[in-house]
């Protein structure tokens, strides 16, 4: 039978990004989101639906080998719209892939789930503890516990990826440190498919970027190999100079003197 897999929140931005990478011959892709996603083609199934929809979920999980959790808010919203889509969406997610019988599943966690940590001491630890910066890195936060705890008590096996800025190509200096390409998400994709050891396994989902802050040692351990660099576009950014030590890793969020909760 072919290879199948969902993902949830597929019409979103890294969503667009990674399906046609994804696409195989021997694999079907089942899209889950409101929202039609552009350009189907065959091996493509979209499912119109919530995450927070149990039954929807429920019925988008039966037959799959991987659930890549994209689903959710991407930005800081007030906190009762974190908590019912990033959080309480997750939970039913996870839940609807256990009753369904899916061994694996690749949540979409954040670097802002770390964001208060100074980016020189990212290197200190291959996963840092949480040190979240806004509503959404708390969500984070949360999804990751829930990944554990489903981890542990039904023998799964869940990657929560700590993504940092995925673009096509690196869109500033920042990026040079924190890029994730189209293609090393789609290695990590493959990575958690392939994975065959349960229980929680947090790695940062980042490229192999000469200026990274954090470390790749804890996705090299279960099989997430990056070979991408921002720095092949560095020359775009010739005036960029070394990490300023007040950088923190959630940026202008964790800095921000907003309300929690604001959009930025």
């Amino acid at each position: 039978m072919p290879e199948q897999l969902l993902i949830t929140g597929a019409s979103g931005r890294i969503g667009a990004l990674i399906r046609p990478l994804l696409r195989r011959p021997d694999r079907r892709l089942r899209l889950l989101d409101p929202v039609t996603p552009a350009d189907l083609v065959p091996g493509e199934e979209h499912l119109a639906a919530s995450i927070t929809d149990a039954r929807a979920m429920a019925a988008a999980c039966a037959g799959a080998d991987l659930v890549v959790h994209l689903g959710g808010l991407s930005k800081d919203r007030p906190w009762p719209e974190i908590l019912d889509a990033n959080i309480n969406g997750t939970q039913i997610t996870l839940e609807a892939a256990r009753t369904a019988g899916v061994r694996r599943v690749l949540l979409a966690s954040s670097a802002h789930a770390v964001g208060m940590t100074p980016a020189i001491r990212a290197a200190d630890a291959d996963v840092l503890p949480p040190r979240p910066d806004t509503f959404y890195g708390v969500g984070k936060v949360a999804a990751e516990a829930l990944a554990s705890v489903y981890a542990d008590r039904y023998a799964m096996t869940i990657v929560s990826a700590r993504i940092g800025t995925v673009e096509a190509e690196p869109g500033g200096v920042r990026s040079l440190s924190t890029w994730l390409s189209p293609a090393d998400m789609v290695r990590l994709v493959e990575a958690a498919l392939r994975l065959d050891e349960p229980g929680h396994h947090i790695v940062n989902a980042i490229s192999r970027n000469t200026r990274r802050w954090m470390t790749l040692a804890a996705g090299e351990r279960i099989g997430y190999h990056p070979e991408d660099d921002a720095e092949d576009w560095a020359l775009l950014y010739p005036d960029a100079g070394p990490t300023d030590p007040r950088e923190m890793l959630g940026g202008a969020w964790a800095v921000s003197t907003e309300p929690l909760g604001t959009t930025l």
